[in-house]
């Protein structure tokens, strides 16, 4: 699964070229990078794992704020993050459930002919559900 967040970038006030990354959705979500790369990168590390926590916790998603809603103050600049959450679980995610559940044998069939990931399906359907409320 793959979400996209706006994130404000602010300059290092000394002008060294290092930026804060503040992500306005996720409360207490601050990194910073020395270089505008570097910024982006944590950035995108240290959203990832504040949603990973949550998801792990059982709590919802916060919904993105549209670019354009997004409050910034002087000299921030707004970017859009995206976050292969999937990617990131699979590195660092620390807990996994096992699940046993029952689908008529026509859709484990069709499932199957078509090498569908049940897991996969599970847990994007799941998510969506999740995002929803």
């Amino acid at each position: 699964m793959v979400l996209i967040y706006p994130a404000v970038l602010y300059p290092f006030s000394d002008n060294s070229g290092g930026y804060v990354v503040e992500f306005p959705d996720l409360p207490g979500c601050v990194t910073e990078g020395k270089t505008l790369e570097e910024a982006i990168f944590m950035g995108t590390d240290a959203a990832s794992g504040w949603i990973l926590d949550e998801l792990e916790e059982g709590n919802i998603v916060p919904k993105a704020t549209e670019y354009k809603n997004v409050k910034i103050k002087e000299g921030g600049i707004v970017n859009l993050f995206s976050l292969d959450i999937d990617a990131y679980a699979e590195k660092y995610g620390e807990k996994s459930v096992r699940k046993n559940l029952t689908i008529p044998a026509w859709l484990n069939t069709f499932a199957e002919k078509n090498n569908i990931n049940f897991s996969q399906v599970l847990q994007e359907a799941l998510l969506k559900m999740s995002q929803a409320k």
